[in-house]
């Protein structure tokens, strides 16, 4: 029971890092398309970064989840 609740809570987490993931893909396209000033892309990435930085470990925690789950089930 507890295991099944460690694989579906780390499947929750890791769509949710996809979910951030895909967010910060798309900032940084609009913000290329919108063909900002070199200092101004920058500006826009550096914002993006800590959030992608999270979701990428929010992401790797629920995949870690899965199989801590999967393997004591």
């Amino acid at each position: 029971m507890i295991y099944d609740l460690m694989i579906w809570g780390g499947a929750a987490l890791s769509v949710g890092g996809l979910i951030g993931l895909g967010w910060c893909i798309l900032r940084v396209m609009k913000a290329k398309r919108a063909k900002l000033e070199d200092e101004a892309l920058r500006a826009v990435i550096q914002k993006v970064l800590p959030w992608n930085m999270g979701a990428l470990m929010l992401s790797l925690l629920g995949l870690m989840l899965v199989g801590l789950g999967a393997a004591f089930s």
